[in-house]
């Protein structure tokens, strides 16, 4: 999720006296879209959309904002979850408009929500590991910590979704680092950035979400939502709105390109 204020994010709140115990025992810059290396390979047509363990294949550790779908393709990316809620409804409605896209997942809600990481690796939307515990913080702590967030998190995504490791690594609220870019992709985990940022967890309604997201679309394809951390009617709506508006205007959706 984008960064909205500094320290720990909501996760952070929420079970960061759980998790506390586990990460002192174990010794534990804003980012905005245009942030990190523009050299991304050309866009290529779609390919296999989830990767099972198996041996590693390490990715480049520039952040990626490309799709894979060509020049008018667009990256639908869905953070936080999952959640037992509004994740399903999600699940619907890329289902209904055959649309495929990149789940960032929180390592907490995996494990608790095992089910739902099966189903979205069943529809063949990609897994990406989006840390263990969502500190938007995490490129001022220490780099054991941040390897620790990371490496945690991949397990926990991975045994939840029955064998099926992510195949990207976007930082809590892009608090992207060289070394956390590094080991994301020694682990065959592209870091993954967005271009448009649809606010959808500020809650400041539908049609506010709709136009960010139809304003903002030509800065680039890769789009980020919200699953998780909250109410999400309002980003449900949006994307209700947004799918069909997106395939009428001629975009395809992809992945990002790896």
């Amino acid at each position: 999720m984008a960064r909205h204020s500094g320290g720990r994010g909501w996760y952070g709140k929420i079970v960061g006296a759980a998790l506390g115990v586990v990460l002192l025992a174990t010794g534990a810059s804003v980012w905005t879209a245009q942030a990190g290396a523009t050299d991304e390979p050309s866009p290529r047509k779609p390919s296999v959309p989830s990767v099972p363990s198996g041996k590693l294949k390490p990715v480049e550790d520039t952040i990626v904002h490309a799709s894979d779908a060509g020049k008018r393709g667009v990256n639908i990316t869905i953070d936080d979850g999952p959640d037992p809620k509004w994740t399903p409804q999600m699940l619907d409605l890329l289902r209904q408009y055959k649309v495929k896209a990149t789940f960032c997942m929180v390592g907490t809600q995996a494990q608790a929500h095992p089910d739902l990481v099966k189903k979205v690796v069943a529809a063949g939307h990609r897994l990406c590991d989006h840390s263990v515990s969502h500190n938007t913080a995490m490129d001022k702590e220490s780099a054991a910590y941040r390897k620790k967030q990371i490496l945690d998190a991949e397990r926990m995504i991975t045994k939840a979704s029955g064998g099926v490791r992510p195949m990207y690594y976007r930082a809590p609220g892009g608090a992207f680092t060289p070394d956390s870019r590094k080991l994301a992709a020694s682990r065959g985990m592209r870091p993954l950035g967005w271009n448009v940022d649809s606010k959808d967890f500020e809650l400041p309604g539908t049609n506010a979400i709709v136009s960010t997201v139809q304003r903002e679309l030509a800065n680039g394809p890769t789009v980020l939502f919200h699953d998780a951390g909250g109410e999400r009617g309002q980003t449900v709506e949006a994307l209700r709105q947004l799918l069909p508006w997106m395939k009428q205007q001629g975009y395809s959706f992809g992945f990002p390109v790896r």
